[in-house]
């Protein structure tokens, strides 16, 4: 393995995974060394090309191994006795036979298509799982609107009424609005519009929103005109839904295909009013978004217990009434900052977070006790100046893998666009799965490892799904004590940070050539109803570190210079990886701490992957797999995540949260944004994200992934106000202006949730959005006579300065 080069982002196209290192240390103690965290990054549903994974989902189950505490799947690192027809498995080294089927057909050129080495991924749809159908999607509004109410009310239901036109006819449908009341539609009538009322200040369980929309009733074995009563033919869903059930009666009355409801839900919302209680100018709107939250639960656990379903919550201002209230009616109550959440002075916020909590484990607690994951997924879409509890509602998102839009109004394109692109769908070219909805339902996460290595947790849109196994670490990072997560909903880009332990002992090596095995299985519930397994395996190298003194400290550093593990290393996985941790930590510690964590370990890095002469800072060099790590860090300890200046409780929850769900590429731009510059000296090219780049004839183009800003040097928009673009001898000033903005476009059209669009001017109030991204290599404290670029008012160290204190601090003896 000496000098071996490593691909290291290929295996993310391959497989779906990006690990921190791909040849790992084959002893705890050398592994805690390397200080930065054994981890991958894994995507569920990533679409693989057909070059690693069969084009279709398999049509049978898969086979899996016959030892009871292992159970891993048939793949191509099993060892294969083709004559005595047995298959070893790499992870407990059990002797299995294939079954009949295989058996019979089974040669060293006939492989099935989990033995095929280059199909690391394969994907199951399992036959003895009875298909539960097309997902259901539940919108619940909230009537409250501020200010101009009529045209807000307007937009969203104009945007709803679009999202019905992208639903698949066969979806289910319901709505529910609230204000001071909640008001559950039932769409079963065409003739006229009816609604059942219920108050706001209390939660329902199922079976009383059962016996409160009158679905308790026993039925009548005939209708009165003597013919059977009909019933609407409904795929198995569970004994909530027996014949004449209430689960059966809300199926027929208010959650119904909308090919049989759309023009009835259409007529709803043309009609939207706001509501109609009264509101004094001293107090806020009487906001029940808890309770109605309660009663859409309530409906969906009582009418498909085991069916894929969204719950999607359109909300425009915090709940102030019944459970779930955030803040007070009174105006002069302040709403909650991340002082008095500090001081603890916030007496609505830990009863709010207990409320939701509940709603999450009433999601979660059917599929805990049969090991898979929410099939009712939560999400919200919040569109409003104010806070509206994002923050003590991110566990019932989380637990559940909803989805968060946050903006200033139902007209914004980032809300209208953001709920187009839920329903977006494969296309029609893609074998079985084309023209199916992007999204699935009830996934669960279970993760096997080999004896020498353990799961100690994961981060992400996750909650455990608290199963014991012999490859649990007592090590725990995130969610531990498991190596079983549910996921609830999923799409294509959701990505889990896993963490693993290497607990084999430094005085039992590795014997040379063994190998690591990894494997992911994923079940989920996929759009059309039907019931998959995708399961990941991945195998790598160990690397047995040679034996050095431990007072030579000089050797050991020389050792690791060579050794395949730093080649190995994949910053951009360690990143996220890290990111994700501090990030986690935030739940419990301070922010003082986390960053004073972050830089620690940053340190202890450097001191043991760099070149460098003891006590020598300018000695100090980072080979190229390390050499972007500490900006990163830089960047991450600047950014929202870490930083609560400027932000509200709820937007801080709102990043942290995105940060945790996204792919690796998607995070990194999040930490560190992108900055394209674009001037009349040639193509647009990267540039720096400093505020050298700052310069009066270019436009730069940045992309922080929440927005996407378009900046224009002062000298440039000096010509744009003239018009200088609108003449003809000018094209060339046209076309610069122009192409900073169809770039952005580009970006914008494969992004969710959709950026805000900025364009800017230098010195002027919005240009914020750029400066306050960019290193302050100038400041208001530099020298004069600097290389020209833009100042930066702030108190924040330099990159520069940064690199100087950290390569003092990892060569110090």
């Amino acid at each position: 393995m000496e000098g071996q080069a490593w691909d290291v982002a290929s295996s993310e196209e391959t497989s779906g995974t990006r690990l921190s290192f791909h040849c790992w240390p084959s002893s705890r103690l050398e592994a805690t060394r390397c200080v930065a965290p054994f981890g991958a990054l894994y995507t569920p549903l990533k679409k693989l090309p057909p070059s690693c994974a069969p084009p279709t989902a398999l049509p049978y189950d898969p086979v899996r191994c016959s030892n009871a505490s292992c159970h891993a799947v048939l793949n191509p690192y099993c060892q294969v006795d083709f004559r005595s027809k047995l298959w070893v498995c790499p992870f407990c080294l059990t002797r299995n036979h294939f079954p009949p089927h295989y058996a019979d057909n089974i040669t060293e050129t006939n492989l099935p298509a989990e033995l095929i080495p280059q199909y690391g991924t394969c994907e199951y749809e399992l036959q003895t799982v009875p298909s539960q159908g097309p997902p259901c999607f539940l919108f619940v509004i909230d009537t409250c609107t501020a200010g101009g109410a009529k045209e807000e009310l307007s937009e969203l239901a104009d945007s709803l009424t679009q999202a019905l036109n992208l639903l698949p006819e066969d979806s289910l449908v319901g709505l529910i609005t609230f204000g001071t009341n909640i008001s559950v539609y039932e769409l079963g009538s065409e003739s006229i519009s009816k609604a059942y009322v219920m108050r706001g200040s209390r939660e329902y369980e199922p079976s009383k929103i059962g016996e409160m929309l009158g679905c308790n009733r026993a039925p009548a074995p005939n209708a009165p005109n003597g013919q059977p009563k009909p019933q609407q033919q409904q795929p198995q869903q569970g004994a909530a839904q027996q014949v004449g059930g209430p689960g059966a009666e809300i199926l027929q009355r208010f959650l119904l295909p909308v090919s049989e409801c759309s023009f009835v839900i259409e007529s709803i919302l043309d009609d939207l009013q706001r509501d109609p209680w009264p509101v004094p100018n001293d107090k806020r709107p009487s906001r029940s978004t808890g309770a109605a939250l309660s009663v859409a639960t309530s409906m969906l656990q009582l009418a498909i217990p085991r069916r894929g379903a969204r719950i999607m919550l359109f909300t425009s201002g915090p709940c102030t009434a019944g459970p779930g209230a955030i803040v007070s009616r009174l105006k002069e109550d302040d709403m909650r900052s991340h002082a008095d959440l500090a001081k603890k002075a916030e007496p609505l916020h830990k009863p709010a977070c207990e409320f939701y909590s509940k709603l999450a484990h009433a999601n979660t607690q059917q599929g805990q006790k049969q090991e898979t994951a929410a099939f009712h997924v939560v999400d919200v879409f919040a569109c409003s100046l104010d806070q509206v509890g994002l923050l003590e509602m991110r566990e019932l998102v989380e637990a559940t893998g909803g989805l968060v839009v946050l903006g200033d109004s139902f007209g914004q394109s980032v809300f209208k666009e953001s709920l187009r692109r839920v329903f977006t769908r494969y296309p029609d070219e893609v074998p079985q799965d084309g023209g199916q909805m992007q999204m699935a339902f009830g996934c669960s996460l279970e993760v096997l490892t080999s004896r020498e290595l353990k799961v100690s947790g994961a981060i992400g849109p996750v909650t455990s799904l608290n199963k014991a196994a012999p490859n649990v670490s007592d090590l725990e990072v995130g969610k531990g004590g498991t190596n079983m997560w549910g996921l609830g909903g999923v799409d294509p880009t959701t990505t889990v940070a896993v963490y693993f332990d290497v607990t084999n002992p430094g005085n039992t090596p590795v014997p040379e050539g063994k190998r690591r095995f990894i494997q992911f299985l994923s079940r989920y519930q996929h759009a059309n109803g039907r019931t998959r397994l995708r399961a990941t395996t991945l195998c790598g190298p160990w690397y047995n570190a040679p034996d050095i003194p431990k007072d030579d400290p000089v050797a050991a550093r020389q050792a690791m210079a060579n050794s395949p593990v730093k080649m190995s290393f994949d910053q951009e996985a360690a990143v996220v990886l890290t990111a994700r941790m501090a990030v986690h930590q935030t739940e419990t510690d301070e922010v003082a701490d986390v960053l004073r964590w972050v830089d620690r370990s940053l340190i202890r890095l450097c001191a043991k992957f760099a070149d460098y002469v003891p006590d020598d800072p300018n000695s100090f060099r980072l080979s190229p797999e390390f050499s972007l790590y500490p900006q990163f860090m830089f960047h991450l300890r600047r950014s929202q995540f870490l930083q609560l200046f400027n932000s509200s409780p709820d937007e801080a929850a709102y990043y942290r949260y995105i940060l945790t769900r996204e792919n690796t590429t998607n995070s990194l731009v999040m930490i560190q944004p992108t900055l394209l510059s674009y001037s009349f000296n040639g193509p647009p090219q990267a540039a720096l994200l400093d505020s050298d780049s700052v310069r009066p004839d270019t436009i730069l183009l940045l992309d922080t992934f929440f927005h996407v800003v378009v900046f224009h040097g002062e000298t440039i928009a000096a010509w744009r106000e003239q018009g200088y673009h609108e003449q003809e001898e000018h094209a060339a000033f046209r076309s610069l202006l122009e192409a900073p903005q169809s770039d952005a476009q580009l970006i914008m059209d494969s992004r969710f949730p959709v950026p805000r669009y900025i364009v800017c001017d230098q010195h002027k109030s919005e240009a914020r959005f750029l400066m306050a991204k960019l290193n302050p290599s100038t400041t208001h404290n530099s020298e004069l006579g600097g290389s020209g670029g833009a100042q930066v008012n702030t108190d924040d160290v330099s990159l520069r300065v940064f690199m100087e204190h950290l390569m003092k601090l990892a060569v110090q003896s």
